[in-house]
């Protein structure tokens, strides 16, 4: 009888395992609770390898040993599957390559509203060199502060912001999602059509004045909390339709992982027509939220996403801001024109 219920115990945790570690494969990775557990891969991999020397510690028992021995192979199974995972899609690269004449630079952080205060920000952006800055969470008064603070220091930026709920005098700056742009890469003008996008935290789609340049998305999806992930679903695919097989770069916080992203793909890209710029340059394990966690362990929610138009060279996660005020940190990537 404990025989047959220590078998049956086995199998539904090899079960479990196999959900937790590849929920897109049951059509899970949106749905309570897969969604967070998929987003937090590099814990989930820590806890399967905790299990599995608890379970091996068990199998001293010789009553608990082939129990146990079984538990522990699952467990190793499961670690050594999503660490291959993370690793195929980069523990964290260190640096850029040189910029190009031709190189974009592109960063997204969500600055927690002005929790990291408008000069960390700018000097940020002017020591990655960043051409193009998403700012989820920020409002349009911090933003200009930011681009007179980095016109002062040699890098002008135009400001373009999205704001829901503006009748509201002193509301958050959840609220409100700003996007800097270099002038060197043209005029810009967010379009109508951005006030009818993402559900409860706005994104801001900027096209090119002219008609000549890529469109710019900057993203901001609601968080997947229980009573939200109805609206964080729409976001996500609402995301997915801008990035069409034109000329787009995509970034901001999308709370949500490659994982949660593996149906919204087109011919075998990412989301939409994009793929992941961090993925494809060692950098897509690496995690950018929460920081009071080590890269290894947190979730990869914030993105930067291109259409075949740009080729990504490089990518960093900036962890020497993880005490500046935000709760995600920034991601860098070099973007050079595709051939």
């Amino acid at each position: 009888m404990l025989r047959s219920l220590g078998v049956l115990i086995t199998v539904l945790f090899a079960c479990a395992a196999a959900i937790v570690t590849w929920p897109q494969f049951f059509r899970l990775e949106k749905t309570l609770p897969f969604a967070h557990v998929a987003a937090l891969r590099g814990s989930v991999v820590a806890v399967f390898a905790v299990l599995a020397v608890v379970f091996l510690l068990f199998a001293a028992s010789r009553r608990l040993r082939g129990f146990a021995l079984s538990m522990a192979i699952v467990s190793v199974l499961a670690a050594i599957c999503g660490g291959v995972l993370l690793g195929l899609r980069g523990y964290g690269a260190a640096s850029l390559p040189d910029k190009e004449e031709t190189s974009v630079r592109v960063m997204t952080w969500n600055t927690a509203g002005n929790a990291t205060g408008a000069e960390t920000i700018a000097q940020t952006a002017v020591a990655m060199e960043a051409d193009i800055v998403a700012l989820p969470e920020t409002a349009e008064g911090v933003g200009e502060e930011v681009a007179v603070l980095m016109r002062e220091l040699g890098h002008p930026m135009w400001v373009h912001t999205e704001a829901y709920n503006e009748e509201v005098e002193y509301g958050p700056q959840a609220w409100q999602t700003t996007l800097l742009i270099s002038p060197h890469l043209g005029d810009y003008a967010v379009i109508e059509a951005s006030s009818d996008g993402t559900t409860m935290l706005p994104s801001a789609v900027a096209m090119p004045v002219d008609g000549s340049g890529p469109i710019v998305v900057a993203a901001h999806a609601v968080a997947p909390q229980p009573q939200y992930m109805d609206a964080w679903r729409s976001d996500l695919r609402w995301l997915a339709d801008q990035c069409v097989e034109g000329d787009v770069i995509m970034l901001g916080d999308f709370n949500a992982t490659i994982d949660n992203m593996a149906a919204l793909g087109e011919n075998d890209n990412d989301m939409g027509w994009c793929r992941d710029a961090a993925t494809q340059t060692g950098n897509g394990a690496a995690g950018t939220w929460p920081t009071f966690l080590p890269t290894i362990l947190g979730s990869p929610i914030d993105h930067v996403l291109t259409s075949a138009s740009w080729e990504a060279t490089g990518s960093v996660v900036l962890t020497n801001v993880d005490d500046a005020g935000s709760d995600h940190r920034p991601l860098v990537v070099q973007l050079e024109p595709a051939s």
